[in-house]
């Protein structure tokens, strides 16, 4: 007899028993889901350069089809898990799989630029929707003892969209043409649709009594506050101009007039209690800095590999997917060892991973070559896989039918939020480590020492997470999401 499966063949997930055929089909339409999602997010940078030849655009307009989709998941994605929480997730997923397919079919034809970045906006609403109820749906998917294993799938699912986008988009450019980058995403998003329509558990609220209970206001203003930040940290590759400051101050004004109306509203997007619960809060200042950590793997590889190891474009981009694919092959193992061993001892596991990779890149000399640079680097990936679902795992365990999608956008949100940081803050730290006005032009030893001094810095971020692994306790029966 097969674990978690009933005589009958039924999974005793905690939304009632489900056929257990019927629970796999629904796993594929969530990892379906996930993969477009992550796919989307990674495609689009290796075509800028040919959607500036295509439109004749400067780079800063062109960046614009990047970013438009970064601001709509970023900013909308705690507010849509809500909303499904209120209207019922297995609609608005539905609606999220067609908007995300049709936008990209808009994408796709899109005869101008303007109308191309309007498309990538709402296809960036669609994969909100997508990010912040996959995770939403395995509580009432799978068994519980199997939550760890089902957020590991999710997790490889989302690092090979992550790590196929950019090699994926370089052969479409160099066959079909850019165009196809976005075509592609209809036969799989019509895929997805057929498999969540048919397979996932159906709602039990309605949308017209759930709509009473959404907080309008809260969301807008959490939109704003985020979209700003973001903002902030893309606009000029992320500098401290007048402008950037702005952004910042308005995001810093923004966040404190919403912790203002969730204090009064009833009910509220995002109870501010809710920061106090002893799993989710630090589980998500783990993720936030975590996913700082990994962005800095992706802005500092490129410049190591080709300026101080001296490696040309193919081997470069070789070398860079090494760390992504040994995060895809890691994550059902991961949830695995998640629903084994627990996942508060996974957490600390992968962070101890992180922080070991980190400090080696920051004391290796560049003369130990490729494999001097690989090695600490599929630590730090490995030890990530293991830590997301862990930590993935362990926030979503307990928490309750009603607040699973926004708990589910937050996790989500504070991994973006992290890699929209890591992106400026580790560029810039890397960039002024370097001591060049261009990085990519400095010389292999600045570039060297520039490695060193990042991942230092990477390495003190991982070790601040994992203090916060070990402090945190989290006591029996805790309910996140529960206080009021």
């Amino acid at each position: 007899m097969m674990k978690g499966t009933t005589a009958t063949g039924m999974e005793a997930g905690t939304g009632g028993a489900r056929p257990a055929a019927s629970a796999r089909w629904a796993l594929a339409a969530l990892s379906l889901s996930m993969l477009l999602s992550s796919l989307g997010t990674s495609v689009a940078n290796v075509a800028l350069p040919t959607l500036g030849q295509a439109f004749g655009a400067s780079f800063q307009d062109v960046q614009w089809v990047v970013i438009a989709y970064l601001l709509a998941v970023t900013s909308l994605i705690v507010g849509v898990g809500r909303l499904g929480d209120l209207i019922g997730r297995r609609r608005l997923l539905l609606a999220g799989i067609l908007l995300f397919t049709g936008a990209s079919a808009l994408c796709g034809s899109a005869p101008s630029l303007p109308l191309l970045v309007a498309a990538r906006a709402a296809q960036g609403l669609g994969a909100a929707v997508m990010m912040a109820l996959t995770m939403a749906f395995i509580g009432e998917t799978v068994p519980k003892e199997r939550t760890g294993s089902a957020m590991g799938l999710l997790g490889t699912m989302s690092a090979v969209g992550t790590a196929l986008g950019p090699s994926l988009g370089g052969l479409l450019i160099a066959g079909p043409g850019w165009r196809a980058i976005f075509l592609l995403n209809l036969p799989l998003g019509a895929l997805a649709f057929l498999l969540a329509r048919r397979h996932l558990a159906p709602d039990r609220q309605t949308p017209k009594a759930g709509l009473d209970g959404f907080d309008g206001t809260g969301m807008l203003l959490l939109a704003l506050t985020l979209a700003a930040y973001a903002l902030a940290m893309t606009v000029g590759r992320g500098g401290l101009g007048p402008l950037n400051l702005a952004l910042l101050a308005a995001a810093v004004l923004g966040a404190v007039l919403f912790l203002r109306v969730e204090a009064r509203a009833s009910p509220p997007l995002i109870r501010p209690a809710m920061f106090r619960d002893p799993v989710l809060g630090p589980g998500l200042a783990m993720s936030a800095l975590v996913s700082t950590v990994v962005m800095a793997t992706l802005v500092v590889g490129p410049f190591h590999l080709s300026r101080a190891l001296g490696l040309d474009t193919a081997m470069t981009g070789l070398v860079l997917s090494a760390g992504p694919f040994a995060a895809a092959l890691t994550g059902v193992a991961a949830g695995r060892l998640a629903d084994r061993f627990g996942a508060r001892r996974m957490t600390v596991a992968g962070l101890c991973g992180m922080a070991a990779g980190s400090l080696l890149l920051s004391v290796i000399p560049a003369t130990l070559g490729v494999a001097g640079y690989v090695a600490p680097i599929l630590l730090v990936t490995v030890g990530y896989a293991l830590f997301q679902t862990a930590n993935n795992t362990a926030v979503m365990a307990d928490v309750p039918p009603d607040r699973r999608g926004v708990v589910s956008g937050m996790l989500t949100l504070s991994r973006n939020l992290g890699l929209v940081t890591g992106a400026s803050a580790m560029g810039a730290l890397f960039a002024v480590a370097s001591a060049a006005t261009d990085v990519a032009a400095a010389s292999p030893d600045a570039v060297a020492a520039g490695t060193r001094i990042t991942f230092a810095a990477a390495a003190i971020l991982v070790v601040a997470a994992l203090a916060i692994a070990v402090a945190s306790r989290a006591p029996a029966g805790r309910r996140a999401g529960d206080a009021s």
